[in-house]
């Protein structure tokens, strides 16, 4: 494939086209920037080999032009001097060197508008290697916000098919049934000491009453031995 249809062709490719129509976009791009970039630099380089043959192509015309102009003045002195023969001699080798200079400018000319052609290509296909980048930029974002969001995936569906959950609900049963028998002797352990302490508190009452009988008998007594003495 030529340089200037295989340039044709990638400037104007669509690329949102092609990776439509891609099965993996993400290789494609890369593949299209390597070879536009390889495109990029074989331009470059032809480019400035024209400029070159371009420069040295009008060095030798400004030569042509000025061996005419030589050639030129050399006919007025032979005029100015009533050589015709020699005039005319003259005037042949002028117009040689215009002749050459002319196939030279010509050419120059040629060379001129391949310059330009290879400018104004680099100009495109850099404007379309921009392009291609940003979107590689965009593809690759995607790709591994896709693949972060498979691995989550897959993460979630692992863990809802190997019963994780499941076993969560089995161990939180089983702190709840844990909780639950702590509670029972908690409970159990508290009635335990109410009874203790129920019975403490029965012997204390018991104790009192007794003492307070023991003084209202005590108090009785004392009132029959005053009412005993006062009859006497």
């Amino acid at each position: 494939m030529g340089i200037f249809s295989r340039i044709s062709e990638i400037v104007n490719s669509n690329i949102n086209a092609m990776l439509d129509k891609a099965e993996n976009p993400e290789k494609m791009v890369k593949l299209m920037i390597t070879e536009m970039e390889d495109t990029l630099i074989e331009i470059k380089s032809s480019a400035a080999e024209v400029v070159a043959e371009r420069i040295r192509i009008e060095r030798a015309a400004k030569k042509q032009r000025a061996k005419a102009t030589e050639w030129e003045n050399k006919v007025n002195l032979a005029l100015g001097k009533g050589r015709d023969d020699l005039a005319r001699e003259a005037v042949e080798q002028k117009l040689n060197y215009d002749e050459q200079a002319g196939s030279l400018e010509a050419k120059q000319a040629e060379l001129e508008k391949m310059v330009n052609q290879y400018q104004n290509d680099v100009s495109r296909l850099e404007e379309k290697l921009d392009s291609a980048k940003r979107r590689q930029r965009v593809l690759l974002a995607s790709h591994k916000s896709a693949e972060n969001r498979k691995r989550v995936e897959q993460q979630i569906y692992q863990v809802n098919t190997s019963g994780a959950f499941a076993r969560f609900d089995q161990y939180e049963q089983k702190i709840d049934r844990f909780n639950a028998e702590a509670e029972v002797y908690q409970a159990s352990n508290e009635s335990l000491e109410k009874k203790f302490k129920d019975l403490k508190n029965e012997n204390i009452v018991e104790k009192e009453l007794d003492r307070l009988k023991t003084k209202a008998s005590g108090a009785s007594k004392t009132g029959k031995a005053d009412s005993k003495t006062s009859d006497k």
